[in-house]
């Protein structure tokens, strides 16, 4: 049986009808996060503030950090960057459009307070979930970018997380344009239990299917890409890059077969 992959556990009240084969115009219709308006004293000020490196302890000027591209001028510390600098950073000025990708607010174990947190995530950092994709031009070539931003709920991947990965990749495949994914995540979603878990699944066959139409993909892990995340799209890259001293890591079990043993109680 065939399927959609990008089709899986999405709402049904909000049908996307062939989201991976809309055409560029149609679905690269996004609005990128809204920055903070700057004023000269604002900017000046922000050009003499201090800044203490976490790993060497040594004080810079702001502004000699971010002219080092945010690694310490020091030791090569990365310093953590939100999800629209990253792309800022990566893309040719003026090039990114975000993918147009609406998913639907879902609490499916009525966690008390989840969807406020949600909100407020929303209106701090300007995203609305914790991973921002997008298309843009980097030295002129087009690529499919997604970047996952640890600043909203820890970068953890849940029903709408998955589905905006998968119908990242899916548009790559469908324009067969290359895909870069930048990953910083806890893991899957604890509020959105068992249904963030399949996302692993979503999410890994759309890579697979994507790999087997020839396309390129480059995982690039920042700190820290843990848990879910890691057990699935985030090492499945053909080509895989790390940031120097990120925490990469996932706690699953080494063996499953010890599930089945009679003697699993005591373990």
């Amino acid at each position: 049986m065939k399927f959609q992959v990008s089709n899986l556990f999405r709402k049904k009240e909000e049908p996307v009808e062939n989201n991976a084969v809309e055409t560029a115009e149609a679905q690269v219709a996004g609005e990128a996060p809204k920055a903070e308006p700057v004023t000269e004293q604002t900017a000046a000020a922000a050009e003499e503030e201090v800044t203490v490196c976490p790993k060497c302890k040594q004080e810079f000027k702001k502004s000699a950090i971010k002219d080092n591209y945010n690694v310490c001028i020091a030791c090569g510390y990365h310093y953590v960057v939100s999800a629209e600098k990253r792309v800022r950073l990566l893309v040719d000025p003026g090039t990114f459009k975000p993918l147009r990708c609406k998913v639907a607010f879902s609490n499916p174990l009525d966690m008390p307070e989840y969807e406020e947190k949600i909100e407020r995530l929303q209106e701090k950092t300007g995203l609305e979930e914790a991973v921002y994709t997008g298309v843009g031009k980097i030295d002129g070539n087009e690529a499919v970018i997604a970047v996952m931003s640890s600043k909203f709920l820890m970068g953890s991947m849940g029903m709408a997380v998955g589905e905006k990965v998968t119908n990242a990749v899916e548009y790559a495949d469908k324009k067969h344009l290359p895909l870069i994914i930048f990953t910083a995540s806890g893991g899957a979603r604890m509020q959105e239990g068992i249904l963030s878990l399949m996302q692993m699944a979503k999410t890994s066959a759309a890579i697979e299917k994507f790999s087997e139409h020839g396309g390129l993909y480059i995982s690039y892990l920042t700190h820290p890409t843990t848990g879910g995340v890691t057990a699935s799209f985030a090492t499945l890259g053909d080509i895989t890059l790390a940031e120097p001293d990120a925490l990469i890591g996932f706690a699953g079990v080494p063996d499953g077969t010890w599930l089945c043993r009679s003697d699993r109680a005591e373990r």
